[in-house]
């Protein structure tokens, strides 16, 4: 049996905001932005075109989902972006004020930091060792 993740989904609450983000400031691709109905967007992006797992950009419904905005997994790291150059997507990511909760460090994975998005969700931004 062969499977995997496809989408998992990160409520925010804007899309146009959420988009200009993850697009402008974090170069992530947009696979697809399609108007469901006057409040619902189906919004798919992906760190690349060709990468296997995307994000659905869901915005908050209800007062419960708005309270899980930034917080998805109680304060600790929720998503890991790899990267094949951490220095150069690092720097690139503080030019554009990018928060990076602390400095680079490194591990015996590789090298790594945490950075926030714009709604505060904690993420690592990793490059792994060869």
């Amino acid at each position: 049996m062969q499977r995997k993740i496809g989408a998992f989904t990160l409520v925010v609450k804007d899309y146009d905001e959420a988009i200009r983000f993850y697009v402008s400031i974090l170069n992530f691709d947009l696979i697809e932005d399609t108007q469901l109905d006057d409040q619902k967007r189906w919004v798919i992006i992906s760190p690349s075109k060709n990468n296997e797992t995307h994000i659905l950009l869901a915005k908050a419904a209800s007062p419960k989902q708005e309270k899980a905005i930034g917080n998805q997994t109680g304060g600790r790291v929720f998503l890991f972006l790899y990267t094949d150059d951490f220095w150069r997507d690092y720097t690139q990511m503080k030019s554009r004020d990018v928060v990076f909760s602390e400095e680079p460090r490194e591990e015996i994975y590789g090298t790594v930091a945490v950075f926030e998005d714009l709604y505060g969700n904690k993420w690592d931004l990793i490059e792994q060792k060869k």
